[in-house]
């Protein structure tokens, strides 16, 4: 990444800031390291604060259409109270811990749909301004990877996914949205079921799994979906029989047992009763062959973002409008 002058609240000349993060995916609860490297403008001046955002791109399906924002999952301050001279040369080292929420931007290097980056706001005397904005790839937990790969050894296949704001009732969720992974079901259910919905709700002490299945309709019954919550444990997850266990908790699904089940309605943070439905984003290409097994060699992949800024550009100069 090239330098970024900070030129609005702290004007022409000021401080330009580069966030390098460590190469390679992170991991929902886990580190995230780099540096944040600056380099003094036209005069001396003070750096108060210099904090780290986890951003997501979004998306709120309205009663008419569907909507998209930016919604900030996690603030870290990894800095400041320090004089920064003129032209000089500062670097920030840090180490932050995403939330073990955080969704999965890919799987085995394939991109998934959900567009997440790390924006750095520098906060000097009492102004705070926007600088880097670097795209950010996340990878699965063990468990969540075995959990994708078992859906496709059992012939099921990826659709699409993406993040959707509000909150699943019933379940321990924390950040503001969640991740909808859209699963196709195999020929030998494609009479009972259209699609089946993964959401992963990781916590330190395992992992909620909400299953949702989306039943087609028949001469005697409406098609509706049926929404089931399982667990799984992190530290189980080399030793489990995965196949075995999501093909069961599919079947529990698909019957429509009640054994598991949550609220199957959705709510955002006004509590209006938002449900999500099936994900509409657009599909342009499939994973290459022999990438990987399971449920990636079925892949179709969302449109990937070119540059990440593209993605929250609209969103920022927004704000830049209510700000002015």
């Amino acid at each position: 990444m090239v330098f970024k002058k900070l030129l609005g609240a702290l004007g022409v000349g000021g401080p330009s800031v580069d966030t390098v993060l460590q190469p390679g995916p992170a991991l929902p609860g886990g580190p995230l390291s780099g540096e944040v490297r600056l380099r003094g403008g036209g005069s001396d001046v003070t750096v108060d604060r210099i904090s780290l955002l986890l951003v997501a791109r979004v998306e709120r399906e309205g009663q008419e259409e569907e909507d998209e924002g930016t919604v900030v999952l996690e603030r870290f301050t990894v800095g400041g109270g320090f004089r920064l001279a003129e032209e000089a040369d500062h670097t920030v080292p840090f180490t932050v811990t995403l939330p073990w929420e955080t969704p999965i931007t890919e799987l085995h290097g394939q991109h998934l749909g959900p567009v997440l980056g790390i924006r750095t706001e520098l906060e000097i005397a009492g102004a705070r301004d926007k600088g880097d904005l670097d795209a950010l790839a996340v990878g699965p937990l063990p468990a969540q990877e075995a959990i994708l790969e078992a859906f496709g050894q059992l012939g099921y296949a990826f659709r699409s996914a993406d993040l959707e704001l509000g909150h699943i009732r019933g379940t321990g969720q924390q950040l503001p949205c969640y991740q909808e992974i859209e699963i196709l079901p195999p020929a030998g259910h494609a009479h009972t079921v259209n699609e089946i919905e993964v959401t992963f709700i990781a916590a330190p002490g395992g992992l909620e799994v909400v299953i949702e299945a989306d039943r087609r309709a028949g001469l005697f019954f409406e098609g509706h979906d049926t929404v089931h919550r399982f667990t799984a444990s992190h530290h189980a997850a080399p030793q489990t029989d995965w196949n075995a266990q999501v093909d069961a908790w599919l079947k529990e699904v698909v019957a429509g047992h009640e054994g598991h089940a949550v609220s199957p309605s959705y709510g955002d943070e006004h509590g209006d009763g938002h449900r999500s439905g099936p994900g509409t984003g657009a599909v342009v290409a499939g994973v290459a062959a022999g990438v990987a097994v399971g449920v990636v060699g079925g892949m179709v992949a969302a449109e990937v973002v070119d540059e990440i800024g593209d993605a929250f550009e609209g969103e920022e100069d927004e704000e830049s409008e209510e700000e002015g």
